[in-house]
């Protein structure tokens, strides 16, 4: 049987078992804040580990989807998976750092179903805890140096990861400042902001795992080529899901319109709209709660702008360029690009 997460139990290691790869990032994390904690400090390390749901049977965990992109490339490239956990590591932590400030910054005050950093341990606190997980991340990172990769390799992946973080925050720079004017921002301004914001992160992850597995740079292009494809076609995929998803498949109500959150589908139905539905997509935006009948308004207009079908179309042609990137490319492991390709169906269901 195949979970979400995983692969048939009692997998070998050709069979590359997601849940086997899952585990050794998050070990390697555990074992990581162990290391710096101490007393005084010990919750810092609490608030980090409530954080990403580590000790909490009732949490939600993320599906680890970015280290587990850049596993399964580095196993397409080399058959040691292992010797790749610290960089798997770090973009996982690097990730978590984000989601820490987003929170902040949104004012959002549920993720995953509990409460976020800051609700529960004050602005300051989840500050300096989503510093202090961005420092840990490189921490992580520089322990490749361990296993022995050159340096050089570590100091071109620390590049890569320095100038990811920089787009992240031009990304959420976009994002704050569009999220502030009452006017929507068109179409190809919201396609610059999520490749900052969401495609940087993947495309970084996997370039830098390529990086440390080979030295062919046609290789290591196409690795970060269908990382950024990918990235679009994530972030797309949960525009789609955040107004017509089903509660039962992605564990939350599909809500992006009463929360006023102007994503492709809005922004492209308000690019096509006439006079008249632009004017109820305002008052619905204009609205601070909006009720039943109000987003019902919202939805009709996404409707008649075909603005569903659009996005659908957006995610799976991006979902399609990642797909042409990795195919055919020379593995040592053809099983990890079988993974790659069932982690796209699964996470990406235009």
């Amino acid at each position: 049987m195949t979970s979400l997460r995983g692969t048939p139990t009692g997998a070998n290691l050709l069979d590359l078992d997601l849940d086997e790869l899952i585990a050794a990032t998050d070990a390697a994390i555990l074992d990581l804040l162990a290391e710096w904690e101490e007393p005084i400090t010990a919750s810092m390390y609490a608030q980090i580990r409530y954080h990403m749901g580590y000790g909490d049977p009732s949490a939600r965990l993320g599906k680890r989807m970015r280290p587990l992109l850049g596993l399964l490339t580095y196993s397409a490239l080399s058959s040691d998976w292992e010797r790749a956990i610290p960089g798997a590591a770090a973009v996982e932590l690097g990730h978590n750092f984000s989601l820490i400030h987003d929170d902040i910054e949104d004012q959002d005050e549920e993720r995953r179903g509990r409460p976020t950093l800051w609700v529960r341990e004050g602005l300051a606190q989840a500050i300096n805890t989503g510093d202090a997980l961005f420092t840990i991340s490189r921490i992580a990172a520089h322990r490749l140096t361990d296993l022995g990769f050159s340096d050089a390799k570590v100091i071109r992946m620390m590049k890569i990861y320095d100038q990811t973080c920089l787009r992240l925050c031009e990304g959420q720079f976009i994002d704050i400042a569009a999220s502030q004017k009452r006017e929507m921002q068109s179409v190809e301004h919201y396609f610059e902001m999520i490749g900052r914001k969401t495609a940087a992160l993947i495309s970084g992850g996997v370039e830098s795992a390529a990086m440390l597995a080979t030295d062919d740079e046609e290789v290591i292009t196409r690795f970060r080529t269908f990382g950024w494809a990918l990235g679009l076609a994530f972030q797309i995929n949960d525009d789609l899901l955040g107004i017509w998803g089903s509660e039962a498949a992605t564990g939350k109500a599909p809500s992006d319109l009463a929360r006023h959150k102007k994503t492709l589908p809005v922004l492209y139905a308000a690019e096509r709209a006439n006079a008249e539905d632009r004017a109820t997509l305002d008052r619905l935006f204009a609205t601070p709660d909006p009720d039943a009948a109000r987003v019902a308004e919202g939805l009709a207009v996404l409707a008649r702008t075909g603005a569903e079908a659009y996005t659908r179309e957006q995610a799976a042609r991006w979902r399609e360029r990642a797909l042409t990137e990795i195919r055919g490319v020379p593995a040592v492991n053809p099983i990890a690009i079988v993974r790659l390709e069932e982690i796209m169906e699964r996470v990406i269901s235009a």
